[in-house]
């Protein structure tokens, strides 16, 4: 059994100059995860006995990220030494001495690779019996790549790094996708052997492949049957490009397991997603993060959610939603925007150009229009009139409403907090509720109308207003 062990590295040590940007190359996220997380989820099902991440540049922040969602990993770090060469020297160097299998070496910056293709990458390899196995690709454009460079035979005899590769290599179109399998016996022995020399003064892993069929060893070289599954980020061109074959793949997921996407061009669903049958997405829709949409719902157009779960039938217009619930058959938008902590309750509403925020509104309330309501929590059965506003913060702290189950309430209604309303209670237009009311009462905030007659024509004479007004006074003479 031991030809059957595997240890996967994955290298995430370096600066990504070309990124030109302060955040590490492998923590730019495609699909809500960052690269390097796309890398790590895939080796997570390959079954392997160890997985390390080799880290140096941004060491701590991109520690700080393992630790949290791939918390398995084992971290290696790199010394000042430049190169995958020596990046995979300290990984082995970690690795138990008695380990006799196979190493898969995965790049932190190409995040397309499937479980399936890398399955049948360590499959070829054993299947040749090879000491090193390559895993390419055939490019229109080889620019900025490693070419494979084969003998008469059809063999790999090398890899040349594009920057030290003469003009009939560079002019070569296959490409090592930087993802190798070796026979880790041979890996350590070899490893010893290279140098930096070479125009970036870098100990390359590419030089192991050299030296490999110096001593007749075994290499073989898989070409990748999907040109898309070696793509790496190298800069944020090829950032958006790897982000785009990424969407595509994940909204062709959703579509074969019966969800209608209306528009795939322009609707983006994160890996984390997860949606059920007959869920409909509209045009210009992001599912974000870990929502999860149920059947029958209909999200969009121009509507973002983020770790959001929506209820079935639900249906959400033009809003953005984060850490959000929606109940069943509810509907939102058009033109919400709904903050963390907002529940809303089966059948409920949220309508036009209303914001919430740390709320629960029950089964069957609405909140139709032009309201914010924050710290809130209203029972069922609920109508708030337009312009509803809970008045929840007093400079210092955060204060809480309570509205009860079956309340009315008039137009532009100012709750200022902690107030709490009772069941079956009404409120009058323009009320400022600053005290409790009781079930069943009606609030008003009143006072009396009082009509300054010939106010305009007096105190603003000249103007259209006071002629008109002299107009209208005339004719009722």
């Amino acid at each position: 059994m031991t030809e059957n062990r595997l240890a996967i590295i994955v290298l995430a040590a370096g600066q990504g100059t070309r990124m030109k940007s302060r955040l590490p190359k492998v923590l730019h996220p495609i699909a809500g995860r960052p690269l390097v997380g796309h890398v790590l989820t895939t080796a997570s099902h390959l079954g392997a006995e160890h997985i390390e991440v080799v880290v140096r540049h941004e060491r701590d922040r991109v520690v700080e990220v393992l630790s949290q969602s791939y918390p398995d990993a084992v971290i290696v770090d790199q010394d000042d030494i430049p190169g995958t060469g020596r990046a995979v020297q300290v990984a082995i160097d970690a690795l138990p001495a008695d380990f006799s299998g196979d190493v898969l070496v995965l790049s932190g910056d190409v995040p397309l690779l499937e479980a399936g293709t890398l399955q049948a990458l360590v499959d070829a390899h054993r299947s040749a019996a090879a000491s090193a196995t390559v895993l390419s690709a055939l490019l229109d454009d080889p620019s900025g790549y490693g070419r494979v460079i084969r003998d008469d035979s059809g063999t790999v005899a090398r890899i040349v790094e594009q920057k030290d590769a003469t003009a009939d290599e560079a002019a070569v179109n296959e490409i090592n996708s930087g993802v190798y399998v070796f026979r880790a016996a041979s890996l350590r022995t070899f490893l010893t052997k290279i140098d930096q020399d070479n125009a970036q003064g870098e100990l390359y892993l590419t030089d192991v492949i050299g030296l490999l069929r110096e001593a007749q060893e075994t290499v073989a070289a898989e070409i990748a049957a999907d040109t898309a599954a070696t793509f790496g980020v190298n800069d944020r061109v090829q950032l958006a490009e790897a982000g785009r074959v990424l969407n595509d793949r994940i909204v062709r997921r959703w579509q074969r397991e019966g969800v209608t996407v209306v528009d795939p061009a322009t609707t983006w669903i994160d890996d984390d997603a997860k949606l059920a049958p007959d869920v409909t997405l509209m045009p210009n829709t992001y599912i974000a993060g870990a929502t999860v949409v149920e059947s029958g719902a209909v999200i969009g157009p121009d509507t973002s959610l983020l770790d959001c779960e929506v209820g079935e039938n639900a249906v959400i217009r033009r809003s953005d939603a984060t850490l959000a619930v929606i109940g069943a058959g509810a509907t939102v938008g058009p033109f919400a925007y709904i903050r963390p902590g907002t529940v809303l309750g089966e059948k409920g509403k949220i309508g036009t150009f209303v914001e919430t925020k740390n709320s629960q509104i029950g089964a069957g309330s609405k909140v139709p229009h032009l309201s914010y309501i924050g710290d809130t929590t209203i029972g069922e059965r609920v109508n708030l009139g337009a312009g509803a506003i809970t008045a929840n913060y007093d400079d210092i702290v955060k204060h809480r409403t309570e509205i009860g189950d079956e309340v009315h309430t008039g137009s532009h209604n100012v709750f200022v907090a902690p107030v709490r309303i009772g069941d079956g209670a009404k409120t009058g237009a323009g009320a400022v509720v600053r005290k409790d009311v009781p079930a069943g009462a009606l609030a008003l905030s009143v006072a009396p109308q009082r009509n300054v007659e010939g106010w305009v024509e007096k105190n603003r004479a000249g103007t259209g207003a006071a002629e008109a007004a002299s107009r209208a006074s005339r004719t009722e003479k």
